[in-house]
């Protein structure tokens, strides 16, 4: 999201610039370029020149200091971007670098030319020669004017002459008569005081004459004539001639006579051309280096105010220009980010247009694809999800393996069944469970001998492991091939060492009520007529063949006890007894078991430890003392000869993981141990490491323990001595009354009496075999 805002705000930040710069800068150019018009025409007046060009040179300059100001600006902001390393600020150094060469050489070189030729053009200007001849000109108009004044002032004398001797009355006559004969525009008699006497005009319409200034009455009168040069009105020139006219008589006034003669308009016009371009000249003349000067400067403002304007365009330009591509690199960058919403504005139709259009059906196209994928990574870690949680609560071992023969993934269960943690092998070889422990050697074979088959297999395996021998119904598939999965093989087992055991045990049970049943009925017979015979003939036989009949009948007799209490044990273990269930305390009830063999003459040390705080446990008392007087009973007969018998009895709460609370039992004895190979095969009927005893010992145990719905094994102490570990689970719901009546205390005294009975037969024995 802040990437996606960075490119909208360098996007409006860069059409911004263009707006809000472009439209000012070309505004002072305009300014400044109409300005140096005007300075350019200022220079070819000199009244302009003085008045404006040293104003416009101010203006010129302040705008020229702006724009470089502006610029240095721009420089400044592109070194910061180009240090720190933005987008696009090395293209724009180098677009600028082009921009500003192309501009700067031909500008140069330009101007140096230029300086050259104005330097000559202006000095050409005031050539020698074109001084020389415009003197000779305008002297050549002088002289000739000067003939033409003496021509007219010849005329005016003769004039003059003929009226000096004209009577008044007849003067205005002779005026006319002599403007027509010297062809005078204008002739003036003018009296002593200044009053027309008599004039005569070539214009019809005159009324008064056109009389000469003051000054060139009082010139005249003092006895100077007068000829010059003078416009009149708006008629164009005319040569004025004012002289006094000849007196006669002393006592005549003085008179004086003005003539005008016109000068032809084309004498006038180059006259004029002449004065004017001599005048021109003269200032020209004047002004030749301030106005080399001012040209020069003209031309370095120009060329100044180009130069910067390039600049200025190669910055706009280039800004412009390296826009789009800042614009599609941030894209790319917020792309590469993982922004596939990313979408770029699109200023232009040309090809960089065209690229940010691809650039944004690119990542439309890749948003489209990514909510795809995520869809079907969902889907996938659903499936995947469920197919974890399914095989997480399967009780049957699940592994996967790969064509390399790399375990890939394995459930809960298949650690639990295997004794091992299979998910730390998850990415190594199968091989390496075998390497690793010794018992799952046979287990990896089989199933490595299987792998390289394609059809479905199933086998019973068997392994030996530290809790003993194990069962595991094995079977394999095959994994379909797929463009996401190189395919492999799926390894299913299961434990059913619980459930061969438990078939074994309903066998064994079967066999044992069958052989009760058919051993009990002859025993009795054979006993009786052993004893009969006994009775009848012992007292009446000659004494060896007494002793015969006696130690012959008391075998038959001694065997028949010994089967009998055989057909008593297999009853035990065929029969199923409605339990009694009551709470009891555990630690008081093994104590007062435990009474039964203190003090007797047998060398036996008894310890207990107890956890503290132990709940109350439901058991049925009379099978629960059977129990312990089997356990003790096997302890006892397995103690060394050499050294006293050590039975130790702990109990402990235990928390499972499922949260399930057990009260784990322990008894340890001092003996040899147990035989590895048999591990596992202990709780079996006629199993036994003893020479005498038909085995049904730990079968009742287990029988009894799993009657109470808990769970038995055996294993080997560290230091030596086997250890039988008993767990009941411990459920505050199934807690029921004390029993009562005759037949739960008939049940519980004759177990007491009876292992009242064994406890004495097991101590006497053990204290003779101490002797």
């Amino acid at each position: 999201m802040a990437a996606r805002q960075r490119v909208a705000r360098v996007a409006f930040l860069n059409t911004r610039d263009l707006a809000s710069g472009f439209l000012p800068i070309l505004a002072l150019s305009a300014l400044l370029l109409m300005s140096l018009y005007l300075m350019g025409a200022a220079t070819q007046n000199s009244a302009e020149f003085g008045r404006l060009y040293i104003v416009l040179l101010a203006v010129n300059i302040i705008g020229v200091i702006t724009l470089a100001v502006l610029i240095t600006a721009n420089c400044a902001r592109l070194v910061r971007q180009y240090r720190a390393r933005a987008v696009g600020s090395r293209l724009t150094v180098r677009l600028l670098g082009i921009f500003v060469t192309l501009a700067l050489l031909p500008g140069v070189v330009v101007y140096y030319f230029s300086l050259d030729f104005i330097a000559r053009g202006i000095d050409s200007w005031f050539d020698v020669r074109f001084e020389r001849a415009l003197d000779d000109a305008l002297e050549l108009s002088r002289i000739s004017l000067d003939e033409r004044k003496r021509e007219y002032m010849r005329r005016t004398d003769q004039i003059a002459d003929a009226l000096s001797f004209t009577p008044a009355d007849r003067a205005a006559t002779t005026l006319s008569d002599m403007r027509a004969q010297y062809d005078a525009y204008e002739l003036t008699l003018i009296g002593a005081s200044g009053h027309i006497n008599a004039f005569s005009s070539a214009n019809s319409l005159a009324i008064l004459p056109h009389l000469p200034p003051e000054v060139v009455l009082r010139q005249v009168r003092q006895g100077s004539d007068y000829v010059g040069v003078d416009s009149i009105d708006s008629s164009g020139l005319y040569v004025r001639v004012v002289r006094a006219l000849p007196v006669q008589h002393p006592v005549e006034e003085t008179r004086l006579l003005q003539a005008l003669y016109p000068v032809s308009s084309h004498i006038g016009v180059l006259a004029d051309s002449i004065e004017e371009a001599s005048s021109s000249y003269r200032q020209l003349v004047f002004l030749r280096d301030p106005l080399k000067n001012s040209f020069l400067l003209t031309l370095s403002l120009v060329l100044l105010l180009s130069l910067l304007t390039a600049v200025w365009a190669a910055f706009f330009l280039a800004r412009r220009l390296v826009a789009p591509i800042r614009v599609l690199a941030l894209g790319t960058r917020a792309v590469a980010a993982g922004d596939y919403d990313r979408q770029l504005p699109q200023h232009s139709q040309d090809e960089m247009g065209f690229l940010v259009q691809s650039f944004n059906d690119m990542t439309r196209r890749l948003a489209q694809a990514r909510d795809e994928t995520l869809v079907s990574q969902h889907q996938a870690e659903g499936e995947r999800a469920y197919l974890r949680a399914v095989l997480g609560r399967l009780s049957s071992g699940v592994i996967t393996i790969d064509r390399r023969r790399v375990i890939r993934t394995a459930n809960h269960a298949a650690g639990q069944i295997l004794g091992i943690d299979v998910r730390a092998y998850v990415s190594k070889p199968l091989a390496t469970l075998g390497s690793d422990h010794e018992h799952l050697a046979q287990f990896v074979e089989a199933v490595r001998a299987r792998l390289s088959g394609i059809e479905d297999w199933r086998e019973e395996i068997i392994i030996q492991g530290p809790s003993g021998r194990c069962i595991l119904m094995c079977g394999g598939a095959s994994l379909a091939d797929t463009e996401y999965q190189g395919g492999g093989n799926v390894l299913v087992f299961e434990d059913i060492t619980a459930l061969v055991q438990a078939q074994r045990d309903a066998a064994w049970g079967e066999v044992a009520r069958r052989l009760a049943h058919e051993i009990k009925n002859p025993l009795t017979p054979i006993r009786l007529s052993a004893e009969r015979l006994r009775h009848k003939y012992l007292r009446g036989m000659a004494p060896g063949d007494a002793e015969i009949l006696d130690r012959s009948t008391h075998t038959i007799v001694q065997q028949v006890q010994v089967m009998e209490e055989m057909v008593k044990a297999f009853s035990e273990y065929a029969r199923t007894p409605q339990l009694r269930l009551q709470p009891i305390d555990l630690h008081a009830f093994v104590e007062e078991v435990l009474d039964l063999y203190r003090g007797g003459s047998s060398q036996v040390n008894f310890v207990t430890e107890f956890e503290p705080g132990l709940p109350r446990v439901d058991v049925d008392p009379g099978r629960m003392r059977q129990l312990l007087h089997n356990l003790i009973k096997n302890a006892l007969e397995a103690a060394p000869s050499d050294q006293d018998c050590v039975i130790s009895i702990r109990a402990s709460l235990l928390t499972m993981d499922s949260g399930t609370r057990m009260l784990e039992m322990r008894v340890h004895d001092n003996g040899p141990g147990l035989p590895v190979d048999m591990f596992g095969r202990f709780f079996e009927p006629y199993v036994t490491t003893k020479h005498k005893g038909n085995g049904l010992g730990l079968a009742i145990v287990k029988k009894i323990v799993e009657e109470h719905g808990g769970s038995v094994s055996a294993e080997n102490a560290p230091e030596g001595g086997a250890v039988i570990v008993i767990k009941f689970a411990l459920n505050a719901d199934s807690m029921r009354a004390p029993p009562s009546g005759a037949a739960a205390e008939g049940s519980a005294q004759s177990a007491d009496a009876a292992a009242a009975a064994g406890a004495r037969t097991l101590s006497s024995r053990y204290s003779g075999r101490q002797e």
